[in-house]
Order: structure tokens, then C-alpha cells, then sequence
């Protein structure tokens, strides 16, 4: 393959694909799994990634009256423990890419009472609709994955941070035990597209979430993408064995 059939086309799961081809699928992917995804999260991680968002606002030090980028933000779980972390004086701008995920994610938050502080941003995590130097903290979880251009929303979202501002990924990666490892392989490829049909009628989907996870870079290559970036000071937590990684770094 030419170096401008490999910077035209990128990874889609397991299958090349071109890489407006991607966004068009991904966005498909997720209006289809939109209203059942917190179901479906609830299931695939056994309840535990309540307890990973938790850690991530944990490490975030988020104080009030601060500013936060919530991109990816979906279903809205990490904005409602953000937004009480900033207060009513603080904003978190919840953002993604897929205007029905947005949608279920403002439904949640108003159903919760989680109103006056947070607002709603339709963008693409490539190119942020925002000025240089804005948010104290920006976030996303569980989205890296599905962005066609990493590099590029990296270098995007290390411009809308102030400096002194910090940046965290949380994000599937790659488990650090061997048996870990294989009985996680079994439970994405096997169990995982079978609970998708039968809960959400979409084994499709959640196949495509399978793969997504294994075409994602392993914790060090993201940390040298962070640096390549700009960020200063990385570092990343590996949970449940690496299953996910939290990814930090700073705007210094």
C-alpha cells in the first residue's frame, strides 16, 4: 500500500477503510446503540466502569468554578459527577461527535437535576469549536478509540486546555496478564456480540466495539502520542490488569 492510500484510509474494527467511511460507520454504529448503551455498558463490564469514570474524577482535583471539556461525553456519566465537583460557579461542556448520544446524555442530566451548569456541544474531537487556552480539564472516556485522526484531536485538545491544565484519557488497552488476556479475547470475540443481540438486537455493534478496542495503541504508544502532542508530565494507571488505562497529562 502507497503512503497516500495509507494516509486516505484507516481502521474500522478489523477492516481498512477510508477515512470519511469511518466517520459515516462509527456514527451509524453508535445512533444504533444509543438508547441501550448504558444497558450494555452495565453488562460488558459487569458494572465496574462506574467505578473507573469514579477513579477518573477522582484523579481529575477538579475544584469549584473550574472549567471542563467532557468530549466523547455520551451518555453524560462522567459530566454528572464533574459538574458537582465544579459547582454551580464551574461549567462542563459535555461534547460528542454523535448528535443521538448527546441527545440520551442531556435526557439523563435533566432527569438527574444536573441543570445551569453544563452545556451541549455537537463537535468533532478533531476540531474542537473552541478558543485556545479555555478549559482547566478535559476529559474523554471511552471515545479516543473511535476517533479517525488521534494525533490530531491530541494536538486539539492540548490547544483549548490553559496551561497548567490537564488532560485525561480513559480508555480500553491492553491487559497486562496472559490469562487475563486470553479470557478477555474469549469474553469480546465470543460472549460480547451474543449479549448485543439479545439485549440490544445488535451484535454488529458490539462487535465493531470489540475490535475498536484491539486496533487501539497499547498504554506506552498512547503516552508517546500524548507527548508527541505537547503534554508534559504523563503518566497513565493501568485498572482491572490493563483492561482500561487512564491516561494523564499536563499542559505546561
Amino acid at each position: 500500500m502507497s503512503n497516500e492510500q495509507q494516509e486516505s484510509t484507516t481502521h474500522f474494527g478489523f477492516e481498512t477503510v477510508s477515512r470519511k467511511d469511518k466517520q459515516d460507520r462509527v456514527r451509524g454504529v453508535f445512533d444504533s446503540v444509543a438508547s441501550r448503551y448504558d444497558i450494555m455498558n452495565d453488562m460488558m463490564s459487569f458494572g465496574v466502569h462506574r467505578l473507573w469514570k469514579r477513579f477518573t474524577v477522582e484523579v481529575s482535583a477538579l475544584r469549584p468554578g473550574q472549567q471542563v471539556l467532557d468530549l466523547a461525553g455520551g451518555t453524560g456519566d462522567l459530566t454528572a459527577l464533574m459538574a458537582k465537583r465544579v459547582g454551580q460557579t464551574g461549567r462542563v461542556v459535555i461534547s460528542d461527535i454523535n448528535g443521538s448520544m448527546l441527545g440520551v446524555g442531556r435526557e439523563r442530566l435533566v432527569d438527574k437535576g444536573i441543570v445551569g451548569n453544563v452545556e451541549y456541544v455537537q463537535a468533532n474531537a478533531e476540531v474542537l469549536p473552541f478558543p485556545d487556552n479555555y478549559f482547566d480539564c478535559v476529559t474523554i472516556g471511552f471515545g479516543l478509540r473511535n476517533v479517525t485522526d488521534k494525533d490530531k484531536a491530541l494536538r486539539a485538545m492540548f490547544r483549548v486546555l490553559k496551561p497548567g491544565g490537564k488532560l485525561l484519557i480513559l480508555e480500553f488497552s491492553k491487559p497486562t496478564m496472559p490469562l487475563l488476556s486470553r479470557a478477555y479475547d474469549l469474553y469480546s470475540f465470543k460472549l460480547l456480540p451474543i449479549m448485543g443481540k439479545v439485549i440490544a438486537d445488535d451484535p454488529d455493534s458490539y462487535r465493531y466495539l470489540a475490535e475498536s478496542i484491539r486496533m487501539h495503541p497499547d498504554q506506552e504508544t498512547l503516552l508517546g502520542m500524548m507527548q508527541d502532542a505537547g503534554f508534559e508530565r504523563c503518566d497513565y494507571y493501568n485498572l482491572t490488569g490493563g483492561v482500561v488505562a487512564l491516561h494523564k497529562g499536563y499542559k505546561l
